[in-house]
C-alpha cells in the first residue's frame, strides 16, 4: 500500500490471537465471524455476495486486488442496498490502480477506492498463512479490525460479538419488497443469451440473500425471477402462481428461520422447488432434518463435489459455514451430491415431490418443455481448469528438461514422453482435447524455431 493507507491495524480473534497490519477500505472498526476463502480470483464477487454479510473473510490469495473493481461484479441485486462481507483481510492489496493505471479493461477504480466508497473496511500486510492455519485448527472465530492498538479493549469487545450459530441473518438482507428482476445483462456477466423462441418461466425467487448472478443466470435462460422477501408466507407464492419456486443463498444459521422453514413446508408437493446453499439448508429443516455448524465451513471456488447419480466430480464454489446432517434425513429424501474433502451433504431430492437443493451455487436451470429441474455446470469454471491444467502440465515438462531427463524437441514429436507425464491429453470442452505436443509446439512456434 501506499500513500496515506499505511495506517497501523490489528486483527483480534475472540481467543486473544491478534495480528499486526495496516488499514485498508474504509479504515473502520469492524467485527464478525472470520472465515477464510480459497479462490483466486473473484475478490469482488466474494466481498458483495449477501451470503458473507457478518463475516469477515481471509482471503488465502496472497494478492488481491490485482485487476481493480467494477459496478459490473457486485453481487447485489438492483434495487436492493448493498449487503455484502463485514471486512476482509488479505496480505497484499495491489492498489498501483490508485492512479487510474487499471490493470483490466472492466476496472472502473481500484478495489482499495471501491471498499471505502462501499463502507467496508479490513486490514492488509498480515501472514494469511498463519492465520489460515489458526482458523483450519481451531475452527472459525470472531474477530475485530480496528485502527485502536490498544489489544486489551480489543480482545474484550470481540468477546462481547455473538456467535454465528443462533444467528438469523436473513431477514437482515432480504428484500423489503417484491420485485420482478428483468433486465437484459452485458455480455461481460454472462455468456449465454435468452432464447426468444421458448417459453418464459416464472420462478418465485424466495430471498434470504440472493446473489445477482444467480438472478443473471435464471433471466438467461428463459425464466421471469420475481424476487420476494424472506418473510414471504406459503399462500403468497401460491397466489402468484409462479411455475416453480426457488430458495436462494444467504448468512446465517438456518435453524432460527422458523419463518422460511413454515412458508417452505407449506409449498412442498404444490409447486416445484429447487434451493442453494441457505435454501439447501432450509429445505432439510422443513422436512425435519437437522444441521449443524461446521468447523470453518466450505469458502472458495475449488471444493470437489461427486455427483452420485453420474459418477462424475464436480469442482464447485461454495460458501456456507452450515450443513445438513446426513443422520436425520427422513426417509423420503436420498442424497444426491457428496462433498469429497470431508463427505458432507452437497444434495440431495425428495422421492415423492419435486424438490431438490444443492449446497454449492452451481447453476440451476429448469428445463421449460418439461419442467425437470436440471444442474448445469459452469463452463467458466472448466475452462479455467483447463488453463491451470495446461500451466501446471507444461511446469511439469520444463522442470523434467532443466533435470536433463527430457529434451524439447523429443517432446514435440514423441506421444510417449507426453503420457509419461501422466497422459498426452488435457480436457477443454466436451468432446475436444489437446496434446501435450501441440502444447510445446506452440511454445516452440513462439519462440522462432520450427515444429513441424
Amino acid at each position: 500500500m501506499k500513500g496515506n493507507t499505511m495506517i497501523p491495524a490489528l486483527l483480534m480473534l475472540d481467543d486473544g490471537t491478534c495480528f499486526e497490519g495496516y488499514a485498508a477500505g474504509a479504515c473502520e472498526e469492524v467485527m464478525g465471524e472470520v472465515v477464510f476463502t480459497t479462490g483466486m480470483c473473484g475478490y469482488q464477487e466474494t466481498i458483495t455476495d449477501p451470503s458473507y454479510y457478518g463475516q469477515i473473510v481471509v482471503f488465502t490469495a496472497a494478492h488481491i486486488g490485482n485487476y481493480g473493481a467494477t459496478s459490473l461484479d457486485s453481487e447485489c441485486p438492483n434495487p436492493k442496498p448493498e449487503f455484502g462481507a463485514s471486512g476482509i483481510v488479505c496480505h497484499d492489496l495491489f492498489t498501483d490502480a490508485e492512479n487510474g493505471n487499471f490493470p483490466h479493461f472492466r476496472a472502473e477504480n481500484s478495489l482499495n477506492a471501491t471498499l471505502a466508497k462501499m463502507g467496508i473496511s479490513g486490514i492488509h500486510g498480515i501472514d494469511t498463512r498463519a492465520l489460515t492455519l489458526h482458523l483450519r485448527m481451531h475452527g472459525s472465530r470472531n474477530g475485530i479490525i480496528s485502527t485502536n492498538l490498544d489489544k486489551e479493549y480489543l480482545l474484550k469487545k470481540v468477546k462481547e460479538l455473538p456467535s454465528m450459530a443462533g444467528l438469523d441473518l436473513a431477514s437482515k438482507v432480504t428484500t423489503k419488497e417484491k420485485f420482478v428482476f428483468d433486465t437484459d445483462p452485458t455480455p461481460f456477466l454472462v455468456g449465454k443469451k435468452r432464447d426468444l423462441t421458448k417459453k418464459m418461466l416464472n420462478v418465485a425467487v424466495i430471498d434470504y440473500g440472493a446473489k445477482r448472478s444467480i438472478l443473471l443466470h435464471l433471466f438467461n435462460n428463459n425464466m421471469h425471477p420475481t424476487v420476494f422477501p424472506a418473510t414471504v408466507t406459503a399462500e403468497e407464492i401460491l397466489a402468484a402462481k409462479p411455475d416453480a419456486v426457488m430458495l436462494t443463498n444467504g448468512p446465517g444459521d438456518p435453524e432460527p428461520c422458523d419463518y422460511a422453514i413454515k412458508t417452505i413446508q407449506g409449498l412442498i408437493g404444490k409447486l416445484p422447488l429447487f434451493g442453494i446453499c441457505l435454501g439447501h439448508q432450509l429445505l432439510a429443516l422443513a422436512m425435519g432434518a437437522k444441521t449443524y455448524k461446521m468447523p470453518f465451513g466450505h469458502h472458495g471456488i475449488n471444493h470437489p463435489v461427486k455427483d452420485l447419480t453420474t459418477g462424475k466430480v464436480l469442482i464447485t464454489s461454495q460458501n456456507h459455514g452450515f450443513c445438513v446432517d446426513p443422520n436425520s434425513l427422513p426417509e423420503n429424501i436420498k442424497i444426491t451430491h457428496w462433498n469429497l474433502n470431508d463427505n458432507t451433504v452437497e444434495g440431495m431430492a425428495l422421492t415423492n415431490a419435486p424438490a431438490f437443493s444443492v449446497e454449492a451455487p452451481e447453476y440451476v436451470l429448469m428445463e421449460p418443455e418439461t419442467g425437470t429441474v436440471l444442474l448445469e455446470k459452469d463452463k467458466d469454471v472448466r475452462r479455467s481448469l483447463a488453463s491451470v491444467t495446461k500451466v501446471m502440465t507444461l511446469l511439469l515438462i520444463f522442470e523434467e528438461i532443466e533435470k536433463g531427463n527430457l529434451k524439447l524437441d523429443d517432446m514435440v514429436t514423441t506421444s510417449a514422453h507426453a503420457k509419461s507425464m501422466g497422459g498426452s491429453q488435457v480436457f477443454l470442452e466436451e468432446g475436444e482435447t489437446q496434446t501435450v505436443e501441440t502444447m510445446l509446439k506452440c511454445i516452440v512456434i513462439a519462440s522462432g524455431n520450427d515444429a513441424s
